[in-house]
């Protein structure tokens, strides 16, 4: 059927006939897509977006690149759709390909069609390869909306269907050397205190019974807490320690997002599994990956392994992610981040010098946020984590002006997230940072 609708009446069936995202349903009124472009989207009335946030941090070669069409088209053309029990051309190839540009002896793809997919079937593994049940993972952190992704986080969202979680799920603090929760007085003691909490867990919940330590590569839509130096490799080394084993969940992290082809090469580690999604395809078609180990790999090859989806290893899926990848490479888009990030790091300082109310910016390449405070020295928060609506002013002031200004951001508590395309330029930063630099205004009137 051919689709003639006007504007509003794409917004009427948008809000008439579908559920919205982590929103009550009533009064919503979402930007009216009609086509991407780079770093920009373009709504139906011709008003231009600047895309800050790369979407949900996933449209890492930007938008509207048509090589990804011309891929997917030859796929189609040949085949949409097999079964996960056959081989097909591209799944062999991109499953080859994630295990050259992966760390150390990560080999083996188990494809899913998300991260939380991913996180879910990494810790099913981690279960049936340990025989161990516990999972620990990190209070501020989030690894995906099903039951199990979202009960491993320690997103607020997860509250109103928290009684209902999946059980042994243990959370620990973050090295979170802003907040340092231990009071330290370096992101180096942060860590170390953070790894003597982290044992201290581990030995109260009993070694013999924790499956994994479930982390990020780098934290994304928890504030971007930055590991210090040493953290990461101090943690594969408790896990070896235990006989646990590690899962990196690069889902955000992942495809050139933090300057490194993933976060956790930013530390020379390498983890018993890694989940990826987002970048994996730039958001271009849904499609995640477990990643594992050889040695968990050949665990397996004479006992089944229990794990499947119907549209695991989907061709079409494939298709995109392996031009998606070639095209991170022969374009430079992991260096570029690094580079991009390291002006926006220096344009951001000069922020700090005009608004008071810049508390903190973390960042690596191009994943970060900006956190807001009333005042610098008792760090205040402009607003709340998890806030009551009747506390969400002055956030909403900030993300409603953004969205005048023109950009999309994700803009959340008193944090505003850094994170364009890695095809992002000076200008399009510069243009980016000015309209921020506008909505943080509104931030330091709350400034004492």
């Amino acid at each position: 059927m051919m689709i003639t609708e006007t504007k509003d009446e794409i917004v009427k069936n948008n809000l008439e006939y579908t559920l919205f995202s982590w929103a009550k349903q009533g009064g919503l009124n979402p930007i009216n897509a009609s086509h991407a472009k780079g770093s920009y989207l373009y709504d139906r009335e011709g008003k231009k977006y600047l895309d800050f946030s790369s979407q949900l941090m996933n449209v890492n070669i930007g938008h509207g690149d048509q090589r990804i069409t011309k891929a997917v088209t030859r796929q189609m053309e040949a085949m949409s759709y097999v079964y996960p029990g056959m081989a097909t051309e591209v799944r062999g190839a991109l499953g080859e390909k994630i295990a050259a540009i992966t760390p150390g002896n990560l080999t083996k793809s188990f494809f899913t069609l998300g991260g939380a997919e991913a996180v879910e079937n990494a810790m099913k593994l981690a279960r049936i390869y340990t025989g161990r049940h516990k999972i620990i993972t990190h209070y501020r952190s989030y690894h995906g909306a099903t039951y199990g992704a979202i009960s491993a986080g320690g997103d607020p969202r997860k509250f109103p269907v928290d009684v209902q979680g999946v059980p042994n799920i243990v959370h620990v603090e973050n090295p979170y050397a802003y907040r340092c929760p231990w009071n330290s007085s370096s992101p180096e003691e942060c860590g170390e205190r953070a790894l003597a909490h982290l044992e201290r867990v581990v030995q109260f919940e009993n070694p013999e019974a924790i499956a994994a330590i479930l982390f990020e590569g780098e934290s994304g839509s928890s504030g971007c807490i930055k590991y210090p130096p040493m953290y990461l490799k101090k943690v594969r080394k408790l896990c070896n320690k235990y006989g646990i084993l590690l899962i990196d969940d690069e889902t955000m992290s992942g495809f050139g997002r933090t300057g490194k082809m993933f976060g956790i090469d930013h530390h020379d580690v390498t983890p018993d599994i890694m989940c990826m999604a987002k970048g994996l395809t730039s958001g271009y078609l849904p499609l995640g990956a477990m990643v594992v180990t050889d040695t968990i790999a050949n665990y397996f090859n004479d006992k089944p392994m229990l794990l499947g989806l119907t549209y695991s290893a989907h061709p079409v899926s494939c298709a995109a992610a392996l031009e998606n990848i070639k095209i991170i490479e022969e374009e430079g888009l992991v260096e570029r981040a690094a580079k991009m990030g390291e002006y926006i790091e220096q344009e951001v300082e000069k922020l700090k010098e005009k608004h008071p109310s810049i508390g903190d910016f973390r960042n690596t390449g191009l994943l970060g946020c900006i956190e807001l405070v009333t005042n610098r020295k008792s760090k205040n928060p402009v607003t709340p984590w998890n806030a009551k609506p009747e506390d969400m002013q002055v956030t909403n002031q900030m993300a409603a002006k953004i969205r005048a200004l023109g950009m999309f951001t994700f803009v959340r508590w008193n944090w505003i997230f850094i994170a364009p395309p890695l095809t992002v330029t000076k200008e399009e930063i510069d243009e980016g940072l000015a309209i921020i630099s506008q909505a943080i205004a509104i931030a330091d009137q709350q400034y004492s």
